[in-house]
């Protein structure tokens, strides 16, 4: 009998087989598991057998992340960072001090800070030049939908009360039309291509602090949800392919190829090409990301009814669909022939149902083709669409960091909703017991990368270690399997990954070890877990 090279013993396993759902011991013989079960498991244990004892600890399978920009989130935390804080002096020094610390920058650059911290969501360009007057500064902000600009960043770029907004943003201004320094959407991208742009070493070395993070979260994979040319930031995909080919692409990725929605049909021989080129090792890229609508805090997400005002009154604005849905269609069959999977950006109701019906009218011309299209974000979706998901098996690609009450929620999107639309708002529940199939992810650096942290959200509806009392929408949470399910199964099987994602004889040993049992404990301490140890293939990535 061949003996494991590794074998956990004294359980808990979850294995995320519905038939099996926990174990107490795991062998693997080079990088796929050879058993699954209780005693019976140690007789694989040899000489050379690396024994991990998991009393008081949990082993599932690796997670992996359905939604994220790892290579632009790796490059933004070497950059200015305002991550973790939400005060304005805070985000002040820190600007002060990046720039401080590095004279010889042309620009200064980063992000990551959350309208909350700011009237309407609007900083102002005389807040950063009361810190760096004499550079220009261009802030993303944490959802990177829209940028903050200094007064020298936009006159450099030319941008005066006569510039008009382009199609798919908007100029912040103020009374007198000049612009207050707030850049909504594609409006970002007339500073952002002024910008040094990142360097092949940049991007590399970005994604390999980002792996570094992410392993010691543990996950093991993840789709990246943008590779191209995007508001002025480089093409992350030079960084994938360097990696792959030299070996130091440890995770399983699957990239996203950025449909360039100035563009039509044409680019999508260019997407074949790509898909082929960009292709190598742990990496594929056999994906299309549509972005078809914005977000809700700056009115640019696709509502099926106007957004309202601060008096509770209907406006003439009802968001924005970045690609006319008629062609939507007519592209989603094409590259769901071609065998593309697409990935969308539906944020809004209307997004949401606009990306279903492309789905629809693939079948109808393709067939069932197996490609599984996911839809990611789904902040708000009708209820006439729930059970579209299933009849079409459109997968709900969830983002469960989202669904809480937080300040960006509760005063700058719920009081332009309006009571019934907010309602409606991550409907995870309803979406679970209309048959949906579900991925999980974070869209960092949009928000925190930890998966444990989303679960933890998913299940209570309310933030780790929130004070609030409140339960956002109590209906909609999800039980714990199938929220981890989400973040393992589920996206492996959005990635194409069907010998991962749960713990059976034969699939990849793709794992992670933490310090605790969380289906033991109360779920308000779900996030309050750590990972301990990361296995890709068997192999050891990350060990705390």
């Amino acid at each position: 009998m061949t003996t494991a090279d590794l074998v956990f013993t004294r359980g808990p396993v979850f294995t995320a087989d519905p038939a099996r759902s926990r174990a107490t011991s795991l062998a693997v013989v080079g990088d796929r598991i050879a058993a699954v079960g209780h005693d019976d498991v140690r007789e694989l244990i040899g000489p050379g057998t690396e024994v991990v004892d998991l009393t008081g600890k949990l082993l599932l399978p690796g997670f992996q992340d359905a939604h994220i920009h790892a290579v632009y989130g790796g490059v933004e935390l070497a950059e200015c960072d305002l991550t973790g804080t939400v005060g304005v002096e805070e985000y002040l020094t820190r600007i002060r001090t990046y720039a401080d610390a590095h004279p010889g920058h042309a620009w200064i650059t980063g992000g990551g800070w959350s309208m909350e911290s700011f009237d309407g969501g609007l900083p102002t360009r005389q807040l950063l030049d009361s810190v760096v007057p004499d550079r220009p500064v261009l802030l993303a902000n944490r959802d990177h939908h829209g940028a903050w600009a200094n007064t020298r960043a936009l006159e450099l770029a030319g941008i005066t009360a006569a510039t008009p907004d382009p199609v798919d943003g908007r100029i912040e201004r103020e009374p007198d039309g000049s612009p207050s320094g707030m850049l909504q959407e594609g409006a970002a991208a007339l500073v952002s291509r002024l910008a040094p742009e990142s360097t092949p070493a940049d991007r590399l070395a970005g994604l390999l602090r980002a792996q570094e993070l992410l392993h010691s979260l543990g996950i093991t994979g993840w789709q990246d949800a943008l590779l191209g040319v995007f508001n002025g930031k480089a093409d992350p995909s030079d960084a994938y392919l360097a990696a792959a080919r030299d070996g130091s692409l440890t995770a399983r990725v699957t990239g996203a190829l950025w449909w360039d929605r100035e563009r039509g049909a044409d680019q999508i021989d260019e997407l074949v090409a790509l898909r082929e080129k960009l292709s190598h090792g742990r990496f594929r890229a056999g994906s299309v990301k549509i972005m078809q609508d914005g977000i809700a805090e700056n009115f640019t997400a696709a509502m099926t009814s106007p957004y309202l005002d601060g008096c509770g009154c209907a406006t003439a604005n009802s968001g924005l669909s970045f690609v006319d849905p008629h062609a939507l269609r007519g592209h989603v069959t094409r590259l769901d022939a071609l065998d593309f999977q697409v990935h969308f950006h539906a944020l809004g109701d209307r997004a949401v149902r606009e990306a279903l019906d492309a789905i629809e009218a693939a079948i109808e011309a393709n067939g069932r083709r197996g490609n599984r299209h996911h839809l990611a974000h789904l902040q708000v979706v009708h209820p006439d669409d729930i059970r579209r998901f299933a009849q079409l098996g459109a997968i709900a690609n969830i983002q469960p960091l989202w669904a809480a009450h937080e300040p960006q929620m509760d005063e700058l999107t719920i009081p332009f909703l309006g009571p019934e639309r907010a309602a409606w708002q991550y409907p995870f529940g309803d979406l679970l017991r209309a048959g949906a199939t579900f991925a999980a992810g974070s869209d960092w650096p949009v928000s925190s990368p930890d998966p444990l942290e989303g679960i933890h959200v998913a299940v209570n509806r309310r933030e780790p270690g929130t004070t609030d009392g409140r339960v956002f929408l109590p209906e909609q949470r999800l039980d714990l399997a199938t929220a981890v399910a989400a973040y393992t199964a589920g996206t492996a099987h959005v990635n194409g990954l069907d010998d991962a994602g749960s713990l059976l004889p034969g699939n990849l040993a793709d794992l992670v070890v933490l310090d605790r049992d969380i289906f033991t404990a109360p779920p308000e301490e779900i996030a309050e877990a750590r990972v301990l140890r990361t296995y890709v293939g068997g192999s050891l990535v990350h060990g705390a």
